[in-house]
């Protein structure tokens, strides 16, 4: 009589791999809601992935994706520390800002700059770079996401830096010459 395996993509085997999965994350986060969350996104990921069938080790690719969010995940709070630092007395960030108001004007004004640039980007064209440069994506993981080829994705984040530096530099007054 042969005997039977355990089917990796069985109910059972993906609730083993949601506590899993949980686990790890919770460790590597601050906030267990994150984990919690991220975990859930795990599983929405797998659902709607085109290929699961074709996946010979889920619980590998499930932590592949895990790893991934987590990564992500990095990326958004490194962002957001940068751009909204915390309002602590102590915070590092705001520390040369609080004893020089020129600097955190300048920074401000960057800021601004930079939102104004951003603005004047065709929406899908702000949307690969943002993607990219502001939530760590990779340009196959754009591609897949706005539902466009790997060579567009390319295209309009090329298109996106150029015109942010040439607007950024003519208004700042350091056009390089062509």
């Amino acid at each position: 009589m042969p005997r039977l395996t355990p089917d990796p993509l069985s109910a059972d085997s993906f609730r083993r791999f949601y506590g899993d999965i949980l686990h790890y994350l919770r460790k590597r986060t601050d906030n267990p809601s994150d984990a919690a969350d991220m975990t859930q996104d795990v599983f929405t990921q797998w659902l709607d992935y085109r290929d699961r069938a074709k996946v010979e080790q889920p619980r590998a690719f499930l932590f592949q994706m895990a790893r991934n969010l987590l990564r992500d995940h990095w990326r958004r709070q490194k962002v957001r520390h940068i751009v909204q630092p915390t309002q602590d007395n102590d915070a590092e960030p705001l520390a040369d800002e609080h004893h020089d108001p020129m600097a955190a004007a300048q920074r401000q004004q960057r800021l601004e700059q930079l939102k104004a640039v951003l603005g004047e980007l065709s929406p899908r064209r702000r949307e690969a770079l943002m993607l990219h440069r502001f939530e760590g994506l990779s340009q196959a993981q754009i591609a897949e996401r706005m539902g466009i080829s790997l060579s567009m994705v390319e295209k309009h984040i090329a298109f996106a830096l150029l015109h942010c530096k040439q607007r950024l530099d003519h208004d700042n007054g350091t056009e390089q010459p062509e």
